[in-house]
């Protein structure tokens, strides 16, 4: 059994939808959590996760490969029996992290050659690769092997860039079909979804989408956005990709965003998102509510017994003042980050869950317009 996406609800190009996957289902638009080792940084563990509601764990496949290693996670009984999470699991396919992370780099037509950003040892990735290091993890969905390219790029490299991710979009087919089909494969159910790309050129966009469309795979993201070009552009390019996405298949946008970009995304068409930044910007006291981001550090919190936001029902604010966070912070105790991470994870699946709400309700809209502004400024 693939993905199956049921649109249950429209309103302008915003849908709501429910996925149906053989590890559970999801309720969409939906907000995966980061969870690059197999942790989220912050303290956090799979257990948590369902305190703040989260619904699909992402991990990473390049660095989990470099330690503990696949063959180790499939010798333990993949990822599911490993972290303990038992929904939906998400890989991506290194892709990013070869691009982001390795110092020294080489594409080929068969793949990548880089050195660790552990060790600096020299490591080789391609399609077939990938694929079989997310078949050792066992997670629900397997991204598909590609380039993301740093924006600005020249129109003639990105070109041939998205030609050659095609490609390997097709070897990763195959090789997950061949993966799947082996008697000690850890999750046969395994899922192949394929990724956009084209840089902030429409044409190449558009072209890149109908031609991995035709591969009627069970779901499409859209990478290579959020790295360097401005949000307008961003949006830009989702006004002109979304239109060519299958109607009844997931649309995820890779590695976006602050809240406000996912507004404006799902007010584009975007089913699902991922993003560090919940997590990253907690671990340096940067704290999301609907009324703006709140800097715990300020001295002006070292005697407010308010909740980091009123009204919110994550396990920090249940329990903690702000006057609690900014002494934890200022003490540099772990219990801090940790409380910070829950509540800002809290927070953006519950941002996911008011947005579906408001989708049912048909009132989109108006939640869109009320908040759009402040949920982007500073408190």
């Amino acid at each position: 059994m693939g993905t199956i996406l049921t649109v249950t609800k429209t309103e302008g190009d915003a849908r709501r939808g429910i996925l149906t996957t053989p590890d559970g289902v999801v309720q969409t638009p939906a907000f995966m959590n980061v969870a690059t080792c197999g942790a989220i940084k912050g303290a956090l563990s799979a257990l948590d996760l369902k305190e703040v509601h989260c619904q699909v764990q992402l991990c990473n496949t390049y660095h989990l490969h470099l330690r503990p290693g696949d063959e180790n996670v499939k010798k333990l009984g993949g990822l599911h029996r490993f972290t303990r999470w038992d929904g939906p699991i998400l890989t991506d396919s290194g892709g990013f992290q070869v691009f982001s992370l390795a110092k020294l780099r080489n594409i080929k037509e068969e793949g990548v050659t880089f050195a660790s950003h552990i060790d600096g040892r020299k490591i080789f990735m391609g399609p077939e690769e990938s694929m079989k290091i997310q078949s050792n993890l066992g997670s629900t969905i397997a991204m598909a092997f590609d380039e993301c390219i740093e924006n600005p790029a020249e129109y003639s490299y990105v070109k041939n860039s998205c030609d050659r991710t095609y490609r390997w979009l097709q070897r990763c087919k195959t090789t997950l079909e061949e993966l799947n089909q082996r008697e000690d494969t850890v999750n046969p159910h395994q899922m192949l979804w394929g990724i956009n790309q084209g840089s902030t050129y429409e044409d190449l966009r558009i072209q890149h989408m109908r031609k991995i469309r035709e591969l009627d795979l069970p779901g499409y993201a859209i990478g290579g956005l959020a790295v360097g070009e401005s949000a307008e552009e961003m949006y830009r390019i989702l006004e002109a990709v979304t239109p060519e996405m299958p109607v009844d298949k997931p649309r995820y946008l890779m590695g976006v965003g602050t809240p406000a970009n996912i507004l404006e995304a799902v007010r584009r068409g975007i089913d699902i998102f991922d993003c560090v930044m919940p997590s990253r910007n907690a671990r340096h006291g940067q704290l999301f509510t609907m009324d703006g981001v709140r800097n715990i550090m300020n001295a002006k919190y070292a005697l407010d017994e308010s909740p980091i936001e009123e009204g919110c029902n994550c396990p920090a604010c249940r329990h903690f003042t702000r006057a609690y966070l900014h002494h934890l912070f200022k003490s540099k105790e772990m219990l801090g980050m940790r409380l910070a991470v829950l509540h800002n994870l809290y927070f953006y699946n519950s941002l996911l869950e008011k947005i579906r709400t408001a989708l049912d309700q048909g009132t989109f809209s108006a939640f869109y317009h009320e908040h759009i502004v402040k949920i982007a400024g500073r408190i």
